[in-house]
């Protein structure tokens, strides 16, 4: 199938009017009367003028919040199924559009139309379904302690929400946190990644349809340092901060959170190792490592980037998993047959040549890619990448590089390999491929990260938590975990002595 020619996007028409900032449940211009530009990665066209949100606009959208907060509009004049119809509603409507939002995403981020509309979308529906089903299932407890007390706790929302979201996965990662923030009876403050904020305008009007109240979900379009990013996480109004970005921005987030001990989660970068054992199913495993560094570009937190290989095993996998890299199809994410599109920007391009370019200097041996493709004058693209002659200290194997970069690095021993992975500051994922089960499961607690994969790579559900150890941030994020980063509890006790 051909590139999806412009007559046929369904989002074309939404694409040309005028983009706003949602405060209060009102589609408004931005109080700095500036705007900024978001891109298609893939042609370097201008999609949309975005409005530049500031610090006015963060004091709105916070006070907003605060009273929807305060007079209960999603909390206590919403009983708990409402809540749940609202979000369900919401699943709905992002099914009923599914193909519109996944054209708009692959435009706005570049990823292949086949990873927006079979992956992003539908999980970000069922995000928000499953979130649905919490919100009448959050429950006190009575404790049992002293027969002059009858006590018990009750859950309540945390507040006023304050959340940062990346440009990797634009509409899942919005859901991530509207979900469980939401099913708590928050309100949020959202602001979307500059570089890829349009699904986020798109779902603001679908919540809006879903009869989510007003001032419960502002969305605030900006940039990060001085603009609206800063604005928020400093914000003193703001109950929690929740942000999923870059390590260093993490840190600043932190250290802005001192202010009022805002309440703060964070899922980090990632340097992932993947490990393959000599017994592994080989075509399973070269499908996994593919799976694991060149989805969405390599533009993934968790990505296996470190690729550890049994020596044993080496030549026939390499030969294998470079066999497969040749043939895959680069080229616009609108094209049915492309599967890698282009980086997400002309930033994030030249931040994968330049660690290329130092990988090379440092010894390591490119064995495919490691440039701009021929033929796409256009776009960011780079070329999935693999590099041999790899060692862990390098900064390739280091510093995670967040492209379709793939380090590959032999080992012999266990707790050689073991050592190694978990030689690196992030602790986010990892992945082992062995067919020993009993090797699997001692291997699996060795690995220092939040989620490590047996057999293969990259499975998520919104049942099941995500987050990361070290460096890679604190809280986790979906399954039963997330409603504690968005719910306070509180012990009542009741005076039964005579």
């Amino acid at each position: 199938m051909a590139v999806v020619q412009e007559k046929e996007l369904l989002c074309k028409e939404w694409l040309a009017k005028p983009k706003k900032l949602l405060i209060d449940g009102k589609w408004v211009e931005a109080k700095t009367n500036k705007t900024f530009k978001t891109y298609n990665p893939a042609t370097e066209e201008v999609l949309a003028e975005i409005p530049e949100g500031g610090k006015e606009d963060v004091d709105l959208a916070v006070k907003a919040a605060r009273r929807a907060f305060e007079t209960g509009a999603f909390y206590n004049k919403f009983s708990a199924s409402q809540r749940a119809k609202c979000l369900y509603t919401l699943a709905d409507l992002i099914d009923k559009h599914a193909d519109e939002l996944a054209q708009l995403e692959t435009l706005d981020n570049g990823k292949p139309i086949k990873e927006s509309r079979w992956v992003d979308v539908p999980m970000t529906a069922e995000t928000f379904r499953y979130y649905a089903g919490w919100c009448t299932k959050l429950e006190g407890e009575t404790i049992n302690t002293n027969n002059d007390f009858f006590t018990y706790t009750l859950r309540e929302p945390v507040g006023v929400v304050g959340q940062i979201i990346p440009w990797n996965f634009p509409m899942l990662m919005l859901a991530w946190k509207w979900g469980p923030a939401l099913a708590c009876g928050n309100s949020v403050i959202l602001k979307p990644a500059e570089q890829t904020p349009l699904s986020a305008l798109r779902l603001g009007e679908l919540a809006l349809e879903a009869g989510i109240p007003e001032g419960v979900i502002n969305i605030i379009t900006g940039l990060g340092p001085d603009s609206a990013g800063e604005f928020i996480a400093n914000h003193m109004d703001i109950d929690k901060i929740a942000f999923t970005g870059e390590d260093r921005t993490g840190q600043i987030i932190v250290k802005a959170s001192a202010g009022n001990l805002k309440r703060v989660s964070l899922e980090l970068g990632g340097k992932a190792p993947n490990i393959v054992f000599a017994d592994a199913d080989m075509d399973a495993a070269v499908n996994g490592a593919i799976t694991g560094i060149f989805f969405n570009q390599g533009q993934v937190c968790c990505a296996g980037s470190r690729l550890f290989i049994e020596k044993k095993a080496q030549d026939e996998f390499m030969s294998k998993l470079l066999d497969r890299v040749g043939k895959m199809v680069q080229g616009n994410g609108l094209d049915e047959k492309t599967v890698i599109g282009p980086q997400v920007s002309k930033e994030q391009q030249e931040r994968c040549l330049n660690y290329i370019d130092i990988a090379q200097k440092e010894g390591a041996k490119l064995a495919c890619g490691g440039e701009r493709p021929e033929g796409l004058d256009k776009g960011y693209f780079v070329k999935p990448t693999v590099f041999t002659n790899v060692n862990n200290d390098m900064r390739i194997a280091q510093e995670e590089v967040f492209g379709p970069v793939l380090s590959v690095i032999p080992f012999e021993k266990m707790d050689q390999v073991a050592e190694q992975a978990n030689k690196t500051r992030f602790g986010l994922s990892g992945a082992v491929w062995t067919q020993d089960v009993k090797k699997a499961h001692k291997f699996v607690k060795k690995i220092q990260a939040g989620t490590v994969w047996v057999n293969c790579y990259n499975v998520f559900d919104p049942a099941v938590p995500f987050g990361g150890y070290k460096q890679s941030g604190y809280g986790r994020e979906l399954g039963k975990h997330s409603i504690e980063l968005y719910s306070n509890i509180k012990s009542v006790w009741m005076n039964l002595a005579d």
